[in-house]
């Protein structure tokens, strides 16, 4: 059986109908060894090479999924602590910013290391994160007060982002098209794995040992990671005369402060303080003005931080779209179905994160069945029933009889999760596999980058709309945050259990929306066969 987007020889179909083969600076794919020590940047010199080098690409694999382990463990894990942490450091009005402020320094840095990578290679990125992730969580253990945390957990976001886009990106590099799915199955288990396990470990050092141990652990997991990388992990050979790239600092440099200051606006806009007010517009004023500076000085150089080309190809620029929607729905389910489990449903903490983390069950499993699908109807189709199907489902939430019984959210959510398993992996290895080696990196790190700053703006938005149903519904007497001071105290009242039900319903039917312009952008922008390279 031929693949549906490419040809039955393995060349490409470009969106014309034409071949593309990964030249210039693209890559040479074939004419050096990949990082697994075989094959082309693209990963093997097609699927023998890919199949014999499969034994030395175990410890490879291995440190992958340790470093990705550590951010997704570690996220998990801390938020399962903070009682004890502000009992011990104090600075409950700002403990918010352990996560705003990691996030913010994750988001902001993955344009930055995308295009590293693609630079001065995979290895040196992957280490230097690595080390960074491990200062930080170091520095976090041995934080005095609740100012010096939230900065050493900024220093861990530093990390986090190297991780997170590099860790992708090698493994795109170590597969040829038609194993991807099998790696990418393995990292998202990992996600899986910390969002149940994160918060039991979390509980268990915070109850019984101390929280400083949250950060401490992660020091013996990344020495691991990091010998497997510095031995195993090796970086194609550049080919005799090859000019290396230079970097642009000045570009990194404006993209981080652009995106650092939006990011805040959007983070701390209606909860620091109120949207229409000073700090509001003096930070998206500040943020718009910097995002000119970052247009031109990007446009000035010669190996931009952010290159045009991620947004004139129609394929990358439309799963860039595409994702940044996903990353908005998810705030759905993340952030609000908790909060509804306990004062709906009347479930404890515990039941009400098992009610969520359902998701993580089936997410793996359908993306690693999603290739079946689209080595059949190709990567944009396969997107699109995924989303489709998320769609409707996040539209019957609303219609959940009230109060219900906890199985029937669970249920959604199982669905959920392989829809939308379904529709995220067959985008990113497709976009991945349109781009060749030297262009990877920057092209995993946009899509990462989109979908990272969807939930950003999910967060404010679906904030906004579940407070102001909040507000309608108890008079202006309530929001979010006295809500879940209420299910903290253990007291809440009939009329806010409803307030509630309400809020997230509200908020469901506009995850639905968000999933609806995702099915619309990829019917309309992307191609219907992505351009693949020959391998």
């Amino acid at each position: 059986m031929g693949d549906p987007v490419g040809s039955a020889a393995g060349q490409p179909a470009g969106e014309d109908g034409g071949s593309r083969k990964g030249t210039g600076r693209r890559g040479t794919p074939g004419a050096a060894p990949g990082p697994d020590g075989s094959g082309g940047p693209g990963g093997g010199a097609g699927a023998g090479g890919a199949r014999a080098a499969h034994g030395r690409r175990g410890p490879v694999v291995a440190a992958l999924m340790l470093s990705m382990a550590l951010p997704a463990l570690d996220s998990t894990a801390v938020s399962t602590a903070v009682p004890q942490v502000v009992a011990d450091l104090g600075g409950f009005s700002v403990f918010s910013w352990l996560f705003s402020g990691y996030l913010l320094a994750v988001t902001v840095t993955l344009p930055v290391y995308g295009k590293l990578s693609d630079t001065v290679g995979r290895k040196p990125v992957l280490i230097a994160g690595a080390v960074l992730f491990l200062a930080g969580s170091l520095l976090c253990a041995l934080a005095w007060n609740m100012g010096s945390l939230i900065a050493f957990r900024v220093v861990q976001g530093l990390g986090g982002g190297a991780l997170q886009g590099t860790v992708q990106t090698v493994a795109a590099d170590l597969y040829p098209l038609r194993e991807r799915p099998r790696i990418q199955a393995k990292l998202s288990t990992v996600w899986a794995t910390s969002s149940v396990a994160g918060p039991a470990l979390g509980g268990l050092l915070a109850t019984y040992a101390d929280w400083r141990w949250i950060f401490l652990v992660n020091l013996p997991v990344g020495a691991v990671a990091l010998w497997l990388i510095g031995r195993h992990l090796h970086e194609p050979v550049r080919e005799s005369g090859a000019r290396l790239g230079r970097v642009d600092w000045p570009g990194a440099l404006a993209v981080f402060a652009c995106g650092g200051v939006l990011l805040t606006a959007l983070v701390q806009g209606g909860v620091a303080w109120p949207w229409l007010s000073g700090p509001s517009a003096a930070l998206f004023g500040t943020g718009l003005a910097l995002a000119a500076l970052v247009v031109v000085v990007e446009r000035r150089a010669a190996e931009p931080i952010v290159p045009g080309w991620v947004w004139r190809r129609r394929t990358i620029a439309a799963v860039n779209l595409s994702l940044g929607a996903l990353g908005l729905l998810m705030v759905a389910p993340t952030v609000f179905l908790p909060t509804y489990a306990q004062s709906v449903l009347g479930l404890s903490p515990v039941a009400a994160g098992f009610v969520l983390s359902v998701w993580t069950l089936s997410w793996p499993v359908s993306a690693a069945l999603s290739q079946h699908l689209y080595r059949r109807i190709g990567f944009r189709d396969t997107a699109l029933v995924g989303i489709g199907t998320a769609a409707l489902i996040l539209l019957a939430f609303p219609f959940l009889p009230y109060p219900g019984a906890a199985w029937q959210p669970m249920l959604l959510m199982l669905l959920l999760g392989a829809a939308l398993g379904i529709f995220q992996l067959p985008l990113i290895v497709g976009v991945q596999s349109t781009v060749g080696w030297a262009e990877r990196g920057t092209a995993t790190a946009s899509v990462l980058f989109c979908r990272q700053t969807g939930q950003t703006v999910g967060a404010a938005v679906f904030g906004a709309i579940a407070n102001g149903v909040l507000a309608a519904r108890l008079g202006g007497a309530g929001d979010l945050d006295s809500v879940t001071r209420s299910l903290n105290a253990g007291v809440t009242s009939a009329a806010t259990r409803r307030a509630v039900a309400d809020a997230v319903h509200a908020v469901y039917l506009g995850a639905a929306v968000a999933a609806a312009v995702a099915f619309v952008t990829l019917l309309l922008l992307a191609p219907r066969r992505f351009a693949v390279l020959k391998e």
